[in-house]
């Protein structure tokens, strides 16, 4: 596994950024939000200041900082903090092993921004309830993408909405690809971590918003929409991955 993790990271990194168009397609929910679950009803409340948890809140903080001196590292946090769809799912097609866009896989497409879309809305009422502070505020330090400042210095911290994507993604895709798993979920951790290295969330922010993203995604389940999109992507992915054993055959 941990092979595995490092060979992903590796790859992320010699790849490099790669441009993508803004999306274009509007999602449809499956839930809205008052009908998905309440996370203020889930989760426990973030670690109180003078905590054991927020110390080590605090410990990784500081290690997300000993980070950002690998050049590598870095530049996967920087790609991971743009908020975009399109953005997130150019990086999980390296793991998941096929782009993923409009154009190369529509079905699987639409599914994942959909689903998304519809699991993010869970960040929003423990963020406007918690307001808790995020760390390069509590420090008054600069981010390491100080672009995303003007816009997150006076929204909450926990739960972070990156991670709950990133989780959310990675759950999605595993179960359209349940082979590559592992690689794919070494990314949605990674992408959970590129947060606190970028100094905008807590440890403890993130793996909240992981627990959060998982309660979402089971929550998508129930859907019988959600269960007719997934069979759709499933089976284009099947197809794809016909196309691609012909063609290496050739």
């Amino acid at each position: 596994m941990k092979n595995k993790i490092l060979c992903l990271f590796f790859v992320c990194v010699l790849l490099g950024y790669i441009p993508v168009k803004s999306q274009t397609y509007q999602p449809t929910l499956y839930f809205t939000t008052e009908e998905m679950p309440n996370l203020l009803h889930c989760l426990p409340a973030p670690p109180d200041t003078n905590s054991s948890a927020f110390v080590h809140d605090i410990m990784r903080y500081m290690w997300g900082k000993t980070q950002r001196l690998d050049t590598a590292r870095t530049a996967i946090a920087r790609r991971d903090a743009v908020w975009n769809l399109d953005s997130l799912l150019a990086e999980f097609s390296v793991p998941f092993g096929i782009e993923i866009s409009m154009e190369t896989c529509p079905e699987i497409y639409k599914f994942l921004i959909n689903s998304i879309s519809t699991v993010e809305q869970i960040r929003v009422l423990p963020k406007a309830f918690y307001m808790r502070k995020r760390p390069f505020v509590r420090f008054q330090e600069h981010l390491l993408t100080i672009e995303e400042e003007v816009y997150l210095k006076n929204e909450g911290s926990y739960p972070s909405g990156h991670a709950i994507r990133g989780w959310t993604v990675a759950l999605l895709l595993s179960e359209l690809n349940p082979a590559n798993t592992d690689t794919i979920m070494a990314r949605g951790f990674m992408y959970g971590e590129s947060r606190v290295i970028v100094g905008a969330h807590w440890q403890s922010d993130v793996d909240a918003s992981r627990l959060g993203a998982a309660i979402g995604v089971a929550r998508l389940h129930t859907s019988e929409e959600f269960l007719k999109h997934l069979h759709k992507a499933q089976k284009e992915f099947q197809q794809m991955q016909k196309q691609q054993g012909t063609t290496k055959r050739k």
